[in-house]
C-alpha cells in the first residue's frame, strides 16, 4: 500500500526471539535529555484528535522538552483558539502543512538519490533532510539546489555512515540465512504472531528462534519496499506474553499503541543493540535505500546496528514503531528510522495485548 510522500522506513533490524518470544530491549546507558519529554497515552490522543480536527490549519506538533507540554503549530488565530480550549500550546507559523508537502514534492522530483531521507520537524517548521556519506559531490550539489530553491523551508545536514537496512548473523530470530528482531507481540482473535521489519520477511517464510532450531512461526505478510512491516503467525502451539525483553532480566509490558510524537522519549529494542534511547526528531520521513524508498516513517536519534531490524520502539507501555534501519550511531547519537507499527497492526487487522 504506497503513500505518497509519507516516508517509510530505513533499515532492517532486529527479530528478537527466545523461544516464545519476549520482544523488548533493554536500556545501554545513560539516557538523553529527551527523557523528560516522556508522553503519556492523554497526549497521544490529544495530538490525534487536535491534528484531525485543525486539518491544513496545522504543520504538525511535538512535545516541548523543556515544559514536557504538547505543542501544536498553527496558521490561523482560529486554530490558536482551538488548541488553547483543548489544553495544548499553540505555535504560529509561517509554512502551511500543504507548503511542506510541496516542498517534499520538490524533494521527491528533483533529488530522489539512494542515501538520503527526509521528514517534516515541526519544530523549526520545516523539512529536515539528511544526506549519507556515499553521496558524491554532485548528487550533494543536486540536492542542496533543488532545497535551496524551496525559500528556506528545507535544511540538509550530513550524517555519518551510509543508511542501510540492518540485518546481520547473530542471535535472535533467523529466516533465510538473516538474523532479524521482533517488535511486538499480537494477536487476531486467539491467533497469535509478532510482526517485524518487511525487509526481514521478505527474505524467508520459516522462522526460528535460534540458528538452524525448529521453526516458531511462518510468514503470513511482508512489505517492503513503500512500507516495512511483516507479520509472522506462531505455529509451535506458544502463546507468548504481550511484553518486550529488556534484557536485564525484566520485561517492559505492552498495552497500547499510537504513532510517535517529534520531541518525545523512546526507546528501541533490538537482538544486537539491546536497548537504547533516543528522542523522536522527523515523522513523514522519506528514506531512499538502493533497493528501494520508504514513505511515512518516523526518525529518532536512537542507536542501532546490524541484526536490531524488526525490532522494537516503545515509550513505557505503548507500542510506537517497527525498526527499519539507520546511518550508524556516532556515541550515543544515532539515526534509527522505525515503520509506525499502527499502520501494519490495521493492514493485518491485529492489536497488541
Amino acid at each position: 500500500m504506497r503513500r505518497t510522500l509519507r516516508a517509510r522506513r530505513t533499515a532492517l533490524t532486529a527479530l528478537t526471539a527466545a523461544g516464545a518470544l519476549c520482544l523488548g530491549a533493554a536500556p545501554a546507558g545513560a539516557g538523553t535529555a529527551g527523557e523528560d519529554a516522556a508522553a503519556g497515552p492523554a497526549t497521544y490522543a490529544l495530538n490525534s484528535a487536535l491534528s484531525q480536527r485543525l486539518g491544513d490549519d496545522t504543520a504538525g506538533s511535538y512535545i516541548d522538552r523543556r515544559t514536557g507540554e504538547l505543542t501544536v503549530t498553527v496558521t490561523s488565530d482560529r486554530a490558536a483558539e482551538q488548541v488553547r480550549a483543548a489544553g495544548a500550546t499553540p505555535q504560529r507559523v509561517t509554512r502551511s502543512a500543504a507548503q511542506l508537502g510541496e516542498a517534499m514534492a520538490s524533494l521527491e522530483a528533483g533529488a530522489k538519490i539512494t542515501g538520503t531521507s527526509w521528514g517534516i520537524d515541526p519544530r523549526t517548521n520545516q523539512v529536515a533532510v539528511q544526506a549519507d556519506q556515499s553521496l558524491s559531490a554532485r548528487e550533494l550539489a543536486r540536492l542542496k539546489r533543488v532545497a535551496n530553491a524551496q525559500g528556506g523551508a528545507v535544511r540538509v545536514e550530513r550524517v555519518p555512515g551510509t543508511f542501510k537496512r540492518e540485518v546481520a548473523g547473530g542471535d535472535a530470530i533467523y529466516g533465510g540465512g538473516y538474523r532479524c528482531s521482533a517488535a511486538f507481540n499480537v494477536s487476531k482473535g486467539t491467533t497469535r504472531y509478532f510482526v517485524t521489519a518487511g525487509h526481514c520477511t521478505n527474505s524467508a517464510t520459516n522462522w526460528s528462534a535460534t540458528s538452524g532450531g525448529p521453526v516458531i512461526g511462518v510468514r503470513e505478510g511482508t512489505s517492503f519496499p513503500t512500507n516495512d512491516y511483516g507479520i509472522v503467525r506462531y505455529t509451535n502451539g506458544s502463546a507468548p506474553g504481550g511484553n518486550v525483553n529488556l534484557y536485564n532480566g525484566s520485561y517492559q509490558d505492552i498495552s497500547s499503541a499510537a504513532n510517535a510524537v517529534v520531541g518525545q522519549a523512546i526507546k528501541k529494542s533490538g537482538s544486537t543493540t539491546k536497548v537504547t534511547s533516543g528522542t523522536v526528531t522527523a515523522v513523514n520521513v522519506t528514506v531512499n535505500y538502493g533497493d528501494g524508498p520508504v514513505y511515512g516513517m518516523v526518525r529518532t536519534t536512537a542507536c542501532s546496528a546490524g541484526g536490531d531490524s524488526g525490532g522494537a520502539h516503545f515509550a513505557g507501555s505503548v507500542a510506537l514503531g517497527i525498526h527499519s534501519g539507520s546511518s550508524g550511531c556516532t556515541g550515543t547519537n544515532g539515526s534509527a528510522i522505525h515503520q509506525p507499527v499502527k499502520e501494519a497492526l490495521s493492514a493485518y487487522g491485529v492489536n497488541v495485548y
